[in-house]
């Protein structure tokens, strides 16, 4: 999950875009703390919502500083001071991004180099938190089956990365986690299966690579899928959106939920509208 899962900026109060920068910073800082320096750079804005989500499921208070970090030597900023929750999630982004780099060089791409960066970091995660890296390595290994047994169906394909973050959710939450938390995360990791593969429909045809929507509606221009399939594919993900939408409204929040209900409920169909469209990913600015 890297890259899609987005606030809707127009529609963020002020004091929740501060927030999220905050975390932000303080994700950084906790990869920094659990997987080392070198995989602060695989940081990425996914694992921040999961941090303002999981810190307000779990009623752990974020407690923020002003500080300096190389990245800002001169001026300091508002930063969430590193805890065990965001160490533990600092370790998940490390993981995530380490086998999503070794899925791209078996379908092969390029990364062989950025992935040695991150193996290091990698190493600290498995000995600090076998737990956390068995349960990716489960179903990570569970995903690659699937698609090499070439599930043509794409709510199928997504299965494994749905159960994946439903587990996910029950290993952080502990003794809070319910239906309908489990329900939430497992919605919201079918969505990120679904809407990466829906996102790389045209370049995975270039390369013959696995694709759950090429194999579910053949080989063809991106623009004949939506015209074509468009309706059914649509009907995919509104079931998604259901799904979100009802968990979501039977989770109690210990703070404010108006960051998570942003992204959750505005952000997601958002993005999910600009891959239907075929336009390009915009830069998400943390800026106010």
């Amino acid at each position: 999950m890297f890259g899609y899962v987005r606030y809707d900026l127009p529609n963020l109060f002020v004091k929740d875009v501060m927030l999220y920068r905050a975390l932000y910073c303080g994700l950084c800082r906790s990869i920094g703390a659990s997987c080392g320096q070198m995989a602060r750079a695989g940081l990425s804005y996914d694992v921040t919502f999961l941090s303002a989500l999981l810190h307000n499921m779990t009623g752990t208070d974020v407690e923020i500083e002003r500080r300096g970090c190389f990245g800002h030597t001169l001026r300091k900023k508002p930063m969430a001071k590193p805890d065990p929750l965001s160490e533990e999630l600092g370790a998940f982004n490390t993981v995530l991004l380490y086998y999503k780099l070794t899925d791209d060089i078996a379908d092969g791409g390029k990364g062989r180099g950025r992935r040695m960066w991150f193996r290091r970091g990698f190493k600290r995660a498995q000995k600090k938190y076998p737990e956390l890296v068995s349960l990716v390595e489960k179903f990570m290994a569970e995903q690659e089956q699937t698609e090499r047994n070439g599930a043509s169906s794409p709510d199928m394909a997504a299965e494994p990365t749905a159960k994946l973050m439903e587990s996910v959710s029950d290993h952080f939450l502990k003794e809070r986690a319910t239906e309908h938390t489990r329900g939430l995360f497992y919605a919201l990791g079918k969505w990120v299966y679904l809407i990466d593969a829906l996102d790389d429909f045209g370049e995975d045809a270039a390369k013959k690579a696995y694709n759950p929507f090429l194999l579910a509606y053949g080989e063809k221009s991106r623009e004949r899928l939506m015209e074509e399939n468009g309706e059914e594919i649509s009907f995919l993900f509104d079931t998604v959106f259901y799904a979100l939408r009802e968990h979501l409204a039977h989770i109690d929040f210990s703070f404010n939920r108006d960051l998570t209900d942003n992204v959750i409920l505005r952000g997601i169909p958002m993005e999910t509208a600009r891959v239907f469209k075929g336009e390009k990913r915009p830069v998400m600015t943390l800026r106010v």
